[in-house]
């Protein structure tokens, strides 16, 4: 019984002495922090074991990403980018959307109409707050407006004034104007002149009607067939199926422009032999006004709001006025045949970029994945390689035009004084920046595809109302 008493003794005291140096630990630990189960016995060992706390090491401290890193995997990362939204991965086909709230709901005839919705608010209203451009039956009965006025001053002006007929004052809205009295009716030319912007302000509304046509008429129940459900997937599948016509129209026009002219494909040294080209064939005129009135109609729609903002709007809102600098600079001092060539350069791949898009939405994708590789070669070449063509002829050809026309002197129709050779490069190397960078963001969707093959999205698409159309987004 003595031994007992020792050895109880001994462990009293050596309890004692450690059970002060752990209740010292400055950093004590849950009792199951190390051990899956907690202490179920009240001897020594147990209670030493637990009480004591590992030494926990320092966490070592991520370093920041670069700028220009961070920037990059922001745009790759964001949902509703234009060009790397569409290509993210996309949920299985045929799940319906929430009703979300995408803006303050306009009231008419008692019904909440949202402030994006491209129902008419009233012919009227739609006029004095320019959501015609959305609204495809105002629109529509603004163009058969001139029509109709046109046509009327057609068929009774002849009875109205038998001596000399006056021209007919809606001619302009509907056709373009200005052409040379003196060029022969087998080979018309034509000028510019200020009724042009008659014509620019007609055809603005034109393809305002156009655009919403194609996709709320033809484009959504393409989708729909295609198991396509979700609100801002249909939205977007419509904005690429437009963009995928109107770019093939315009490559497909702008081809055939330039196999007209002495520039066929790319002779570049022609922008500039017999300068300055005021006289213009009316096929190239008219469609320099259409692609003008076009890039005007993409840019109201992003100023005034009048649908959905994306994130990457201000980097759209910045595309847009330099496109509309190159149009219109290169319109009034006469560089349309330059302006030709570089039109055709963007409207090509621009065609193939949407296709792309829309069989990523389908989820056809092995077609593409062909179609996708397809649209880098195009995109490289044309885009880059024609683009730096016509950089060179800028910097090396610019003194093939003849010695009168280097000279400020625009009532001749010649604006190419000496320092306007930099005013023609700095917009177009602008316009290759932008290029290269989505070159490269292009290069990163690619060389994603081929990391993450066969990978599938798994995300779950059971959402409250306030976040549809965010995921939404996130498939595009």
């Amino acid at each position: 019984m003595d031994a007992g008493k020792s050895k109880s003794w001994r462990a009293r005291k050596y309890l004692c002495l450690i059970l002060p140096l752990i209740s010292r630990s400055p950093r004590p630990s849950p009792p199951d922090a190390h051990f899956p189960h907690p202490p179920h016995s009240l001897s020594l060992g147990l209670i030493v074991r637990s009480s004591v706390q590992m030494p926990r090491l320092p966490e070592a401290k991520k370093r920041p990403l670069p700028p220009i890193r961070t920037f990059t995997h922001r745009i790759e990362d964001d949902p509703s980018h234009h060009l790397v939204g569409p290509f993210r991965p996309q949920t299985p086909l045929g799940q319906e959307s929430v009703p979300s709230s995408p803006g303050t709901p306009v009231w008419v005839n008692g019904h909440p109409l949202s402030s994006w919705s491209t129902q008419s608010h009233g012919f009227w209203t739609d006029i004095k707050t320019l959501r015609w451009v959305i609204v495809p039956t105002s629109s529509l009965k603004i163009l058969l407006f001139f029509v109709v006025l046109w046509a009327n001053w057609e068929i009774l002006s002849p009875y109205m004034a038998k001596d000399a007929q006056p021209p007919n004052p809606f001619t302009p809205f509907l056709f373009i104007s200005h052409r040379i009295p003196s060029s022969p009716d087998n080979d018309p030319r034509y000028q510019k002149g200020f009724l042009d912007f008659a014509f620019l302000a007609y055809y603005i509304v034109f393809w305002s009607f156009i655009r919403q046509a194609v996709t709320i008429y033809l484009c959504l129940p393409i989708a729909r067939w295609f198991g396509i459900k979700k609100r801002a997937k249909l939205d977007r599948f419509g904005e690429q199926g437009y963009a995928v016509i109107y770019f093939a129209f315009t490559a497909s026009w702008g081809m055939r422009i330039m196999s007209q002219l002495p520039t066929w494909w790319y002779n570049t040294k022609y922008f500039w032999i017999d300068y300055p080209h005021w006289d213009m064939k009316p096929e190239l005129k008219a469609y320099y006004l259409m692609q003008a009135a076009y890039w005007c109609q993409q840019l109201i729609v992003l100023l005034l709001g009048l649908e959905k903002p994306r994130k990457d709007y201000y980097e759209l809102v910045a595309h847009h006025f330099v496109t509309l600098w190159l149009v219109g600079w290169s319109y009034v001092v006469n560089l349309t045949l330059i302006g030709n060539a570089v039109y055709l350069s963007m409207d090509l791949p621009d065609s193939l970029l949407g296709f792309s898009k829309l069989l990523n939405y389908i989820q056809w994708d092995r077609t593409k994945i062909a179609t996708f590789a397809f649209f880098i070669g195009v995109w490289s070449y044309f885009r880059h390689w024609l683009n730096w063509v016509i950089l060179y002829s800028v910097w090396f050809e610019f003194d093939l035009m003849p010695e009168t026309s280097k000279r400020w002197s625009p009532e001749d129709g010649v604006w190419m004084a000496s320092w306007m050779k930099y005013q023609v490069f700095a917009p177009l190397v602008l316009l290759q920046a932008l290029n290269l960078f989505w070159y490269f963001l292009i290069l990163r969707i690619a060389a994603r595809a081929v990391k993450d093959v066969g990978v599938s999205d798994v995300r779950s698409d059971e959402e409250d109302d306030g976040q549809d159309d965010t995921d939404d987004d996130k498939e595009d």
